[in-house]
Formats: structure tokens, C-alpha cells, sequence
């Protein structure tokens, strides 16, 4: 730790707390992903507020304040709602969001009832329980730490020896039963390793803010990956970078750390959900922006003596006109002409792929774009495309009869 120390030149009590941090933002990040895929992520929440009540009930066995006692309390608390709020969807006719609602609140409940009850009493040990609740990542030392980050070391290995298993019955449980695994075992230990990621966070952002350490990790890798395990890989380096962000920034502006690492990890999500390539909105919104341009041009090129309707319209022509596509009064230059048959064979390619589409030879599944076919199936399925309509005399016959610059339907 004196080495952290003295990397990040902080003090001691700092490089804790982003030692800290660190440990809860990787085991987040990987565990949480579980939980979020499974469509669970209220489960993370449900559980971190029962560990309320277990780390109160573990003061009152022990009588004393030890660290590792109370997060074994916590963890015993929290199994036992993850298996309760199980129990109650199995059994009832109760709705998964229903079971989670009563086992959240009944459990919180009791816990505020125990941590007032504690904090009448005598007993002066008992002040900083209520730490558990809001967090506290200053009050971490480095055993602290060291206990955070062998429960982290041994949920990781588990993550990493069963990850096949753990994979398939995340994502097929009907599959991985038929072909012998164990689905409800392994159903529940991923709820004890989201139990785990839980009491490893807690001591850091709190019962309350617990969820956001689970849940925003992986929002953000899935905006940015498709394959679960670059999902896994991602949202763990996402979670440490959130974390470590987080506590520096606490640190250095004297903040409370666990709403400052959660602020700063919804400021990635939002920001991931904005511009990730591909799935950010606004990158939706400049892709759909296009595709409606060339929609449009495509109508010009096709009726270029059609009236002008719109502004947008207007627009379209002036930049067909700066592009040599269109002549001053209207009609199509050469350079136009040829646009408008290369803007038709598309149209009859892609009326073509819809009737001839399932017997195209694809190495896997894709996404056929209509307005570039051969980047999105390939240039050998657009090969095999040609072949299969150059034998089709009705789509010569309509590529030769339909007039320069027309569309398929006509």
C-alpha cells in the first residue's frame, strides 16, 4: 500500500480508499453483468439493502465492531433475501418486481428499525454502524481492503472457471438443462456472486448507491460490445476506471466518495448512451438523418421533373446541382444519369434480395442494408444475388425497360 502510496502521491488514508475503490469497480463490473443480462439488476438492489439488518444483527452477536464479522453477517442477510425473493415467484402467483418490492422493503425496514434500536442503547461501539447505509470509503483500512479483495479474487476465479457454464445458463436455461447442467445450482451462485459484490461495495458507496456500481458497468460495455465476454472484460476495466475516477475525485475536493464514484459512473453510461458508435442516439439520429437525405436524393434522381414540394427538397436539388448531378434547369447531367441507373439497380437489387434472399449463401447471420448491400452481406452475396437474378428474365427485362432515372415500381 506504501507503494500506491506513493504512485498516486496521496496519502496513505487516500491510496486506501482508491485501493478500495478499485477492488469494488472490477468486481462490479464482471458480477453485476450477470445480474443485468439476466434482466435482475433490481435483485442487486434488494440485496444490498438486506445487508442492513445482517451487519446490525452481527454487531448484536458479536458485541463488537469487526469488520469481517459484520460482512459475514451481511452476506448471510443478503443470501438470505436473494433466496427468499426466489421463493416467492416460484411459490405465489407474485410477479418478479412484486417479490422484489416486499423482500426490499421488509428487509430495510428491519434493518432501520435495528440501527435506531443500536443507536438508543448504551453501547458506544456501536457509532458508525449507520456507515453501512450511506457509506463510508474513508473509514476503510488496508485489511479492509485486503479482506475486499480476497472475496474479489475468489469470486473472479469462479467467474473465470465456469464461465462456459455460467454462460449458457445465462442465456439459455432450457439449453443448458437439456444438455446436463445443473441450471438452478448455478442460478444461485450467481445470485451469492452478486451477494459478494455486494458486501464487497457496501463498506465504499452504501446499501443505497450499491446498485449503481452493479448496474452502470455494464451498461456502458454493452453499448460498446456485442460478444459476453468482451462485455465481461469491458465492464470490469470500466468499473475500475469509474472507481478509481471517483475516489481521486472525492479525494482531491474533500467529497464523500461514494456518491462522487456513482456520479461519475452515470456520467460515463449517459455519456456512452449518447455517443457510443453504432448505439448512441445520437449516432442513431445522424445515421437516420442520413438515410433520409439519400432517400430523398434518390427521389430527385428518379422524378427530377417532379415539383418542388418543401425546403428539404430544395436543399437536396442545390446539392445535386453543386455536385454536377443536376443541371440549372432541372434535368439530369450525364454525371446525374448515371447516378440515377446506379440508384435503380440498387432499388431492383434490393427488391431482388427480398424475393431471393433465403436461398443467398451467408457465413452468418446478417443485417442486409438497403441502401449498401454489398457492405452489409458481402460482395459475395451480392455475386451470388446477381447470379441468382440474372436467370430471371422479368428482372432484366424490368432493368432494360424501366426509363433513366426510374424506380422499381414503375
Amino acid at each position: 500500500m506504501d507503494r500506491l502510496s506513493a504512485a498516486l502521491g496521496l496519502p496513505y488514508t487516500d491510496a486506501v480508499v482508491v485501493a478500495g475503490a478499485l477492488v469494488l469497480g472490477i468486481t462490479s463490473g464482471v458480477l453485476g453483468a450477470f445480474a443485468v443480462l439476466r434482466r435482475r439488476s433490481l435483485v442487486g438492489d434488494a440485496v444490498a439493502h438486506a445487508t442492513l439488518p445482517g451487519v446490525c444483527v452481527a454487531f448484536l452477536v458479536a458485541g463488537v465492531k469487526d469488520v469481517p464479522g459484520l460482512l459475514l453477517g451481511a452476506a448471510v442477510a443478503g443470501m438470505v433475501a436473494a433466496l427468499l425473493m426466489v421463493g416467492i415467484e416460484r411459490a405465489g402467483r407474485i410477479r418478479p418486481d412484486a417479490a422484489i418490492g416486499v423482500v426490499l422493503s421488509g428487509f430495510f425496514a428491519f434493518g432501520v428499525v435495528l440501527l435506531t434500536h443500536l443507536s438508543n442503547s448504551s453501547d458506544a461501539d456501536q457509532a458508525g454502524l449507520e456507515n453501512y447505509l450511506f457509506g463510508q470509503a474513508a473509514g476503510l483500512l488496508e485489511r479492509d481492503v485486503a479482506v475486499m479483495a480476497a472475496l474479489a479474487a475468489v469470486a473472479l476465479v469462479v467467474v473465470g472457471v465456469l464461465r462456459r457454464a455460467l454462460t449458457t445458463t445465462l442465456f439459455d436455461p432450457a439449453f443448458a438443462g437439456a444438455i446436463g447442467l445443473p441450471v438452478r445450482a448455478l442460478e444461485t451462485l450467481m445470485t451469492a456472486l452478486l451477494v459478494v459484490a455486494v458486501v464487497i461495495g457496501v463498506r465504499v458507496v452504501g446499501a443505497i448507491l450499491m446498485v449503481a456500481m452493479l448496474v452502470v458497468p455494464t451498461v456502458t460495455a454493452r453499448q460498446l460490445a456485442d460478444r459476453f465476454p468482451s462485455v465481461l472484460v469491458l465492464a470490469g476495466l470500466i468499473g475500475a476506471a469509474v472507481g478509481v475516477t471517483g475516489a481521486l475525485t472525492a479525494t482531491r475536493g474533500q467529497l464523500p466518495t461514494g456518491p462522487v464514484v456513482v456520479l461519475t459512473g452515470f456520467a460515463v453510461a449517459l455519456a456512452a448512451l449518447l455517443l457510443a458508435p453504432g448505439r448512441g442516439v445520437l449516432w442513431q439520429a445522424r445515421r437516420l438523418a442520413s438515410r433520409r437525405r439519400i432517400v430523398r436524393r434518390d427521389a430527385v434522381l428518379a422524378h427530377p421533373d417532379a415539383p418542388t414540394t418543401s425546403l428539404s427538397d430544395r436543399l437536396i436539388r442545390a446539392g445535386l446541382r453543386r455536385r454536377g448531378l443536376l443541371a440549372a434547369d432541372g434535368t439530369l447531367t450525364a454525371t446525374g444519369r448515371a447516378a440515377a441507373a446506379e440508384t435503380a439497380e440498387r432499388r431492383a437489387l434490393w427488391s431482388a434480395w427480398l424475393e431471393h434472399g433465403p436461398s443467398i449463401r451467408l457465413p452468418d447471420a446478417r443485417e442486409p442494408d438497403p441502401v449498401d448491400l454489398a457492405g452489409s452481406l458481402g460482395e459475395d452475396a451480392v455475386a451470388q444475388l446477381r447470379k441468382v437474378v440474372s436467370g430471371n428474365a422479368s428482372y432484366s427485362a424490368r432493368i432494360r425497360s424501366r426509363p433513366l432515372g426510374g424506380s422499381q415500381d414503375e
